[in-house]
């Protein structure tokens, strides 16, 4: 490494030690990408994986809203330092540097890809298992830029029981093939409730198997996850790592696995993109099979 592309590289990026980039993608509004990005963060904490948020949704950020987050990061001309929650989960977003959270971000395009970028280059996010990238909307300049510049070791996809929800988030799962980015999983939000006086299964949007929209786009499933009164109540409140019936933490192994499987393809072509094992790897407990 020359020394012109050394000081190319800010202290903070030199400094972190992140072993593996989440994106959390939905391509659609409003299906719980951020409720999702945040209750998987409690999940690999409570795992007892370090664990940091980058709130990529500038123009929309409500993952300190979720956390209880208000503190400004201290910064210095050798980058920023994220703010901790309560159990240690680390997160940058920009309503943590506005002087007000309704405060509109009112920027194009490139100031907004900038901003994420040095989200990643210039916050000293220290040594971390996983690091989620909460991205917004849509599959234009921001996921563009994160899946180009970020080191994306696979995307969780969310959507919600309906067919137009299903529809827009097909876009998000092609712009993942046509990136060359893994996918490792769909989680259906808002799929039923129970009735809180007979706790029978009701299903608001019409009773849409997870597992089927899944096998439809061709990839992994994850889970269909519920309407939950106490999941808006502790949101707004700020206490979301106290939610008790957190359906992600029985998700963690399979979403680790997947990337250890993603992470093995890539290095091992013989593979077959880590569909399948031909019998030439090297390893001889191949986690491809």
């Amino acid at each position: 490494m020359t020394n012109q592309v050394i000081e190319d590289i800010s202290l903070a990026e030199q400094s972190n030690e992140i072993s593996h980039v989440i994106g959390i993608m939905s391509g659609k509004g409003g299906v719980g990408k951020s409720l999702v990005t945040g209750l998987l963060a409690v999940a690999l904490r409570k795992a007892g994986y370090s664990v940091g948020i980058l709130d990529a949704d500038i123009t929309g950020p409500s993952i300190p809203k979720m956390f209880g987050l208000t503190s400004r990061p201290e910064m210095s001309e050798l980058g920023i330092f994220p703010i901790e929650t309560p159990s240690g989960i680390r997160v940058i977003s920009i309503n943590l540097l506005l002087d007000s959270p309704d405060s509109p971000v009112i920027w194009r395009g490139p100031m907004i890809s900038n901003t994420v970028t040095q989200f990643w280059k210039d916050v000293f996010w220290g040594k971390l298992d996983y690091l989620l990238v909460d991205l917004p909307p849509g599959t234009s300049d921001v996921p563009l830029t994160v899946m180009q510049s970020l080191p994306i070791n696979g995307v969780v996809v969310v959507t919600s029981p309906q067919d137009l929800a299903a529809m827009v988030v097909r876009k998000a799962v092609n712009m993942c093939t046509q990136m060359k980015v893994p996918i490792l999983g769909l989680v259906q939000n808002m799929a039923y409730m129970k009735c809180p006086g007979c706790a029978d299964v009701i299903y608001p949007f019409g009773n849409t198997n997870g597992q089927s929209v899944a096998d439809q786009m061709g990839i992994p499933y994850l889970l269909d996850m519920p309407i939950d009164p106490e999941i808006s109540a502790r949101s707004d409140a700020g206490t979301i790592e106290g939610y008790g019936d957190n359906m992600l933490v029985d998700k963690v192994d399979l979403i680790t696995s997947g990337l250890k499987v993603v992470s093995h393809a890539k290095n091992h072509s013989c593979c077959g993109g880590g569909k399948r094992n031909t019998g030439e790897c090297n390893e001889g407990d191949c986690c491809c099979k």
